[in-house]
């Protein structure tokens, strides 16, 4: 420790320069007071992305079984494909998505929910989610499946992910928390099949 102690030192800042934390990848954590199977359920359910995001609305499903269509509002007439793949023993949450096209869905939101008491010594849950920085998010690899009238990429915004995603979080935070408190399904019965 001695000898190392100077070298992890100068790894530590007081503050960090926004694309050092953000730049190749976003990754944005918090604790839940819901119990964490609830909470994986809810987050498996491709549709509970238009309540606790900002901007994805209206899911609608395809005909291809498990991809979902539904609009991102963060611009104008903004078409986006989401496939959920998700393990229950792992409570993993993966949401594979794209603008435009749902033939390549090279968008990856990782997420997983852990038990709040195996790592934090009490109930609930602990929600981990990162993305990484595809190098789509430079350059619109299907610029033929976009909106003519469209100006702006999703990348444009890749600065604003790691604030965003944390308001997000937060939302989803605040949502699962209310409901698991007045007992009610945090997966309400409107998405159960």
């Amino acid at each position: 420790l001695e000898e190392t102690a100077p070298t992890l030192m100068a790894k530590m800042r007081s503050v960090y320069p926004h694309d050092e934390v953000f730049g190749r990848y976003c990754t944005v954590n918090d604790y839940v007071d819901c119990p964490p199977d609830e909470l994986f359920a809810y987050l498996a359910d491709t549709r509970s992305l238009q309540e606790w995001t900002y901007t994805l609305r209206d899911f609608t499903p395809t005909e291809e079984p498990g991809l979902w269509l539904a609009y991102d509002r963060l611009l104008p007439d903004t078409r986006i494909y989401t496939r959920t793949v998700a393990s229950s023993e792992a409570r993993t949450v993966d949401y594979h998505c794209a603008w435009d096209q749902g033939a390549h869905l090279w968008m990856i939101y990782l997420m997983r929910v852990l038990d709040a008491q195996v790592v934090l010594g009490k109930p609930g849950s602990v929600v981990l989610w990162t993305n990484c920085r595809h190098r789509f998010y430079d350059h619109n690899p299907y610029p033929h499946t976009a909106p003519s009238e469209r100006s702006g990429w999703v990348g444009d915004f890749w600065d604003l992910f790691g604030a965003g995603h944390a308001l997000e979080l937060n939302n989803l935070k605040t949502i699962a928390e209310y409901r698991h408190r007045q007992g009610l399904p945090v997966r309400p019965v409107w998405m159960r099949p």
